[in-house]
């Protein structure tokens, strides 16, 4: 049976706490982006949220994984590329892609040699999540941890963007899409992820762009950074003269898919945000699972933005199973 969605990401076990400005300050990180550390940065990071007494949630997460088990969750078959080891959490984390219902080859690393990897995600007052991650052994996939067959046997291949911050995942990302290319009904997706990674490594993301892409996720201060914009109008101008569709979250003024032909605006639902982590995986998750329904954009844009709110109203990066149903049952009356 063929693949709905494949996806290649960073297997990472996520730590959500609720935080004030001052303390991202204090550590010197940029609100609202991702900044690359280490287990050992980590500890003296944790050890102050856990004295302070912070409000924390953790589940196993990951850009790509995020998406992945939301489209699961409505339906779609999925199969997953990433990189644990053969600790609690590597365990933990594949027991959960289990229980979501998401394929993958099941390999682990020794947890000897290097750990499974972490992030921490501070939740400040309005929403905006900073996140410090430690990749660990996710960023050290080889052509081992690829299963070929099961990308090329799928109807869309979706990149998370973070694959570029690694050597040795770059160079497995880049080992899959020379595989797609003989296989041109796979539809090829990639997320922007973050406006500093975009900005770090800009290169790979248009080396990746060279092989023929079908669409790209990002937000809008993504999208001004992919394309050297300083404006959201300039950045939907520029991508206008792309082959590929690009697919905008802007916040509080919705999302934006832009084509060859034509830029379709897509209002925000109603919500009351609480935790933007995870919204735009949700948005990709929701918007590549109505795409392969075989809906209009407006459609998929519609329903990837109420699927984000309920995830902007949860404290964590995923959903219930019943808010997952709930999600799905309000496209299906769509």
């Amino acid at each position: 049976m063929k693949n709905d969605i494949s996806a290649i990401g960073n297997a990472l076990v996520d730590t959500v706490f609720k935080v004030e400005h001052s303390f991202i300050q204090e550590l010197g990180l940029e609100i609202d982006q991702m900044t690359l550390s280490s287990a050992e940065e980590h500890a003296p990071i944790i050890e102050r949220l856990i004295a302070s007494g912070a409000e924390t949630v953790s589940d196993c997460g990951g850009s790509a994984t995020n998406s992945l088990v939301a489209a699961s969750n409505f339906g779609a078959k999925c199969f997953h590329t990433c990189k644990v080891s053969d600790d609690q959490d590597g365990v933990k984390y594949l027991e959960s892609l289990n229980k979501a219902g998401v394929g993958h080859k099941g390999n682990m690393a020794s947890a000897e040699t290097t750990p499974t990897g972490k992030c921490l995600i501070l939740v400040t007052p309005d929403a905006k999540r900073t996140m410090t991650t430690a990749l660990n052994v996710s960023s050290l996939m080889d052509e081992d941890d690829l299963d070929l067959d099961q990308i090329s046997n799928s109807k869309i291949f979706y990149i998370e963007g973070y694959m570029v911050t690694s050597e040795e995942n770059y160079k497995v990302t880049l080992r899959a899409l020379n595989h797609l290319q003989s296989f041109p009904d796979v539809k090829i997706a990639f997320s922007l992820s973050d406006p500093g990674i975009v900005m770090g490594f800009k290169d790979k993301f248009y080396e990746m762009e060279s092989f023929g892409l079908d669409y790209i996720f990002g937000n809008d201060d993504e999208a001004m950074a992919f394309v050297d914009a300083k404006s959201t109008e300039e950045a939907f101008t520029k991508l206008q003269q792309k082959s590929y569709t690009s697919i905008v979250t802007m916040g509080e003024k919705g999302s934006a898919v832009i084509s060859n032909s034509e830029i379709i605006y897509t209002p925000k639902a109603n919500t009351q945000p609480l935790d933007t982590n995870g919204a735009g995986d949700m948005f990709a998750g929701c918007f590549m699972y109505a795409l392969l329904q075989d809906s209009n954009l407006k459609s998929c844009a519609e329903f990837a933005n109420y699927g984000a709110s309920k995830v902007v109203e949860t404290f964590g990066p995923r959903l219930s199973q019943d808010l997952y149903r709930e999600v799905l049952n309000n496209f299906k009356k769509s």
